[in-house]
Parts: structure tokens; sequence; C-alpha cells
């Protein structure tokens, strides 16, 4: 038995907040802006983990050639306040580790954070004109009403089979599902069975009604870089590597490491963590330690924006990743139409 489930009594009081405040906004008792530019909000129910970075690069890729996009989070883990555009004095710490990591792999788009959401995007908006908005995380954030929503949740934990905070990790109760505009359920192994993936989508129309419903992968590089050298996968298999991850669920790349027969230990820390000293010491320690003649340390893109300062760049390296839309034709036209004939 999950132990978190003797704070079921707390996620009973929990859902009942949290679906008040839902029915003031359905009300409209509490009031949702609108803007008039097409405005996507990729966001989740569950808690960390459902790949919405990946997802928000997947739709720049996909927009940036003929619209000018606007990326505004939160910032979450910001050692910052208020409302910042990112630009060459940015860091990590700054703006957050996603936004940071978008601002310096795209040229040509406007990553933005703010507490208040809102006013970011009208700031962006006076400041920039740009022709879309991508929010980042704000599928809670009823203050602003998207006119696309994208749903993400795990295969392996989609948000009907997860409890509500704090006995699971759910924001809110799975039938919030049906504001979604469609719903991607991500990181599907690749040997997934089509039965499995028929049971998820079935599940999830019972709470999200007759929406779409999209798989997604988790496309991984055929390099590992750190923005002067790479090497190839093929060619890892000849090293030993120290795996540093700072992220909610790291065991997709395990299985991806193991299925290429890449000679990794591991040192998982916690999702968006902040690595001290004592930290890097630890990782030295432990990489100092590894005996033999060819040897790095490899994390993730996420972490590596945040390590890249503190380890050298000799023997720290990242693995890019993309996400992979299975059905990306039919979900790329419904994207590029939202956004064409937005009116």
């Amino acid at each position: 038995m999950n132990f978190r489930l003797i704070f079921l009594p707390f996620s009973i009081l929990y859902a009942l907040i949290t679906e008040v405040r839902n029915a003031l906004y359905d009300k409209g008792i509490l009031k949702s802006v609108a803007f008039d530019l097409p405005v996507i909000n990729v966001g989740n129910l569950n808690l960390g983990g459902s790949g919405k970075t990946p997802q928000i690069e997947y739709l720049i890729r996909l927009l940036q050639p003929a619209y000018k996009v606007a990326v505004v989070s939160r910032g979450y883990k910001r050692l910052t306040k208020g409302f910042l555009v990112a630009d060459e004095q940015t860091t990590p710490a700054s703006i957050g580790d996603e936004p940071y990591q978008i601002y310096r792999k795209f040229d040509d788009i406007i990553v933005a954070v703010g507490e208040d959401r809102v006013a970011a995007v009208k700031k962006v908006i006076d400041a920039y004109q740009p022709d879309v908005i991508l929010l980042d995380d704000a599928f809670q954030h009823r203050r602003i009403r998207a006119g696309l929503q994208i749903l993400l949740t795990p295969f392996d934990r989609p948000f009907y089979k997860d409890w509500l905070l704090p006995a699971g990790n759910l924001r809110e109760l799975p039938k919030n599902a049906r504001r979604a505009n469609m719903v991607v359920v991500t990181k599907m192994p690749k040997k997934a069975k089509l039965e499995n993936q028929l049971e998820i989508k079935k599940n999830i129309k019972k709470y999200a009604g007759n929406k779409d419903v999209f798989f997604s992968k988790i496309g991984y590089a055929d390099d590992v870089n750190n923005g002067i050298a790479k090497i190839q996968l093929s060619d890892l298999k000849s090293y030993k590597i120290l795996l540093v991850t700072g992220i909610a669920n790291p065991q997709p790349l395990y299985a991806f490491l193991s299925e290429k027969n890449i000679n990794f230990e591991s040192l998982k820390f916690g999702d968006h963590h902040r690595f001290s000293m004592a930290d890097i010491q630890r990782i030295k320690q432990q990489f100092d330690g590894i005996k033999a003649s060819k040897k790095l340390i490899l994390t993730t893109e996420k972490d590596f924006v945040r390590l890249s300062s503190l380890l050298s760049s000799d023997v720290l390296f990242y693995l890019p990743i993309q996400t992979e839309i299975v059905d990306n034709e039919k979900f790329n036209n419904k994207i590029i139409d939202y956004v064409r004939d937005y009116k």
C-alpha cells in the first residue's frame, strides 16, 4: 500500500478547495482574461515529469518558421521575483531552468517569466507584438483563458490512476481534464502494445470527453554533447559514465541507456534540484572513484544548464531529447489551423 494514502483526508480537503475555485471560474464569479491573439497552454494534472518543456519546444519548432513566438512561464524555482524577459545576462537562477533552456536553444523567440502571468502576457504583447503565445504549465492558472489547452499525462502514470495531493500527485480531480482541447500521453515506450494504448485512450475519454488523444515518445539524439564537443552514442559503450539527474522521473533515461548497452552508474537528485557546493563535491568524488581511462559525466539538458558552470566542460555532457508525436500530421494540422484561423 502506498504510504501516502494516510494523507487521504487532506486530499479530500484539497479537492474541496480546488473544486470550489474551479466552480467560481466556471460560473464567471472569478474572471478569466482572454487575449486578442492565439494562446496555447501546455499543462498537466500531475505534478512534474510529464514532459512539458519538450512539448513546448515541439510547438516552437512547428510554429517558428511562420510566426513570431513568445513563451511565458512562471519560472519555477528561480531566485528572482517579478517580470523578466530573457536576454544575454540571463541565467538559470534568474528565470528558471526550463525557460533558460528554451532561450538558449532557440533564436528569435521571446521568453518571459512572471508570477502574475496575466500581467506578463500583457507586457509581452505590448513590448513585442508576438503572433502566438505559448503558456508553460498554466492548466491550473485559470485567470488566463487560453484558446487551446493541451493536457499532458505520462504513459506510465496517467492522471486517472493517480490520487489528489498530498496522497498522490494530482493538482486537481481527474474530471477537470474536460477543460482540455486535446490530451497528449507522453513518454510512451517504444514497444508499447496497441491494446494498452487503446485502454489508456478509452479511460482518458471518460474524463476528458470526446477530445483528441495523442501519444508521444521521447526521441533521443544520436550523440551527447556539451556545446563544444560531441560523442556518438555508439562510442559511449567504451566509456564508464556517471549519470547525474535532477528530474522527476529518470527511469526512461535509465532504460534507454541500458537498451544501448551503455555502462553507467547513477546519482539521482530531486526535480529542479539546486546543486550546492556539497552536491558538486559529491559528484566529483563519485566520478573520481570511477576507475577507467575513458569516463564522463552525463546529465539531462535541463540539468546541464545548472551544472555547466559548476563542473568541467571537459567531462560534462548531456543527451538531447525531442518529443515525437505518433500521429504528428493530425496533431500539427490542429495546432496550425488554430493559430492560422484564430479570430
